[in-house]
């Protein structure tokens, strides 16, 4: 037994893993082991305090007196510098040891290294407290233990209060409790609420609850992190509404909307689309479909600003292999500098070229009806040439004056011929059709009737020049149409210019292409028109030469220009000159070409 007592004294100091060291009243460490000098460096003939916290100065509050003087164990949390001048965490027993009298003698220290303890610990505390989520901590009566500064901040006070009461400010526990299913089944779970920060204000959140601690008798604490989705909810409804917005837009346009993403795929087909291709299908157009569908400018490359195309008319062939006349846009669809893909706007054009066809009919007929309005006056102005004439021969023949008879005869020959003219001009004004349009070169006409009228306009001291339009090629016209139209202005031009006093009339022919647009021109600086004639140039058998006008050229004019799809423009000054402007969009032409060939 003495053995033992020997071999314990000698070696259980240094077997004990953990730091021993013996002090006396006066705070002098009389004993140590390896354990402590390795920790805190060499101790003999020093005090407590200098070797454990490397100070000349008693702690303010010693500990190892109270044990002197109360005859207890303390244990304590420490902080202190260990031989290498590093603060260092520690956990010490204070122990007293005593005489054969039972007085305290000494005091045994037993410290316990804790520094990555303590600094795991602080950290870990520093993590829940700043953790950009709301941290709780709940109990199995759903008490809040411990929160963070998110949660306190946004939900307010909430030590002891339950969960149900912060986040929900309601009086009894969810029905579908994330914490109570992890309560039950020890598992994670997860859950999206609504609550009701501590101003009253709806926050919507996204909690997931584990557990922290269990034991025998189940789990006992479970830690619940809420991640604030309320900023991403909103931006979801946001979305949402854009999405549902612009849905609706596209799905209830009268135009037809077709859309491909980045790999054409079809991912767009609107209700107008649909009806106007005639698809049946239930599933979009694939590419290859596309391709039979639009025109060949949809897949071509777009300009610097998406645009791919833009056009007035097209055709796109619908499911039954039917030409559709439409109005045709596609764009580049693009985010930055990201291609989404493309997407073709297309209008129909059937209705609106059969309202259009019906308004030119419509206009023609009126424009008749007014006509007709005034050529009974007209008529009657004839026939009361015609008995003046008859009179006059009927005297002539019962008196048997030659004379007479030749006079007489003058005026019905006269009076035959206006008729001939007025019923011949009428004829041709009132007959509505469709004009052949086939490719014609505008200058060429041009040339034909600058050299028909040259010598006559010559004679009446009048200039022709014709000046012929560099970029204009073959257009879809009426050729004989076109040479009545020029040929009414031109010689109405020529009557206008020989007025001039000076005898330096002019008279020029023009030929212009530009904006997609044909040009006839025809200007004279003769004796010009007022506002007051101007307007009834177009209405009625008005006319400013008398006796030799029907007043029909003007308004056939008008017509044939019409039936081209087109329109006539006058400007004029009185005592300046006059120029009459036939324009003729190339779309327009084009459609009624296209017509004209189905027809005939």
């Amino acid at each position: 037994m003495e053995e033992l007592q020997e071999i314990i004294a000698e070696q259980l100091y240094d077997l004990l893993p953990f730091n021993l060291d013996i002090i006396d009243k006066d705070l002098n460490i009389i004993q140590a082991n390896n354990n402590f000098r390795e920790y805190f460096g060499d101790w003999e003939g020093k005090k407590c305090y200098e070797v454990y916290k490397k100070t000349s100065v008693q702690c303010s509050h010693c500990m190892i007196k109270e044990v002197f003087e109360q005859g207890v164990t303390k244990v304590s949390n420490e902080s202190g510098i260990d031989k290498n001048n590093k603060i260092c965490h520690y956990i010490v027993h204070l122990a007293p040891l005593r005489d054969k009298s039972g007085k305290v003698k000494y005091v045994v220290e037993m410290s316990t290294d804790v520094t990555e303890t303590t600094k795991f610990q602080r950290e870990y505390n520093i993590f829940f407290e700043n953790v950009p989520s709301y941290l709780s901590i709940i109990d199995t009566n759903y008490r809040i233990i411990r929160a963070n500064k998110k949660l306190r901040d946004t939900f307010g006070e909430v030590q002891g209060k339950h969960c149900y009461e912060v986040y929900k400010k309601r009086g009894r526990r969810c029905r579908r409790c994330p914490a109570a299913l992890t309560f039950k089944d020890g598992l994670d779970h997860f859950s999206s609420e609504i609550g009701t920060t501590f101003s009253g204000e709806e926050t919507r959140y996204f909690v997931n609850t584990s557990t922290l601690s269990k034991n025998e008798k189940g789990v006992q604490l479970v830690m619940e992190i809420a991640n604030d989705i309320t900023e991403i909810t909103e931006l979801q409804d946001s979305l949402r509404k854009s999405h549902d917005f612009f849905a609706t837009l596209i799905e209830n346009s009268d135009d037809g909307i077709i859309a491909t993403n980045e790999r054409n795929k079809t991912v767009i087909m609107n209700s107008s689309a649909k009806n106007i291709l005639s698809w049946q299908s239930n599933k979009k157009p694939v590419y290859n479909s596309l391709k039979s569908i639009f025109p060949k400018e949809f897949f071509g490359k777009p300009n610097k600003k998406g645009i791919i195309t833009k056009k007035e008319e097209a055709t796109i062939i619908d499911s039954n292999g039917k030409d559709i006349p439409v109005r045709f846009n596609a764009l580049e669809l693009r985010s930055k500098k990201d291609i989404l893909g493309r997407v073709a706007f297309f209008q129909d054009l059937r209705r609106i070229k059969v309202l259009e066809k019906e308004r030119m009919e419509a206009e023609r007929l009126g424009t008749v009806g007014q006509t007709v309005a005034g050529l009974a006056h007209t008529i009657k102005n004839v026939l009361m040439g015609l008995e003046g004439g008859m009179y006059i021969v009927d005297t002539g023949l019962r008196q048997g004056e030659a004379s007479r008879i030749v006079e007489g005869w003058e005026i019905l020959q006269r009076n035959f011929n206006k008729t001939t003219d007025l019923v011949k001009g009428f004829l041709s004004f009132a007959k509505g059709r469709l004009p052949e349009l086939v490719p014609v070169d505008p200058n060429k006409i041009v040339k034909d009737i600058t050299e028909l009228y040259y010598e006559t306009a010559r004679t009446q001291n009048v200039e022709l020049i014709s000046e012929l339009g560099k970029s204009v090629y073959n257009f879809p016209l009426d050729p004989d149409g076109i040479e009545s139209c020029l040929t009414n202005l031109v010689s109405n031009a020529i009557d206008a210019a020989m007025m001039r006093e000076d005898k330096k009339g002019k008279v020029e022919i023009r030929t212009k292409f530009k904006h997609a647009t044909l040009v006839f021109e025809v200007s004279d600086n003769g004796c010009g028109m007022d506002s007051a004639v101007i307007q009834q140039i177009f209405t009625t058998f008005f006319t400013t030469k008398g006796n030799k006008g029907t007043g029909l050229g003007l308004l056939t004019v008008n017509k044939i220009v019409k039936e081209h799809g087109g329109t006539l423009e006058v400007d004029s000054i009185p005592d300046k000159g006059s120029t009459f402007r036939m324009i003729f969009p190339l779309k327009r032409l084009e459609t009624i070409a296209k017509e004209s060939k189905k027809i005939n």
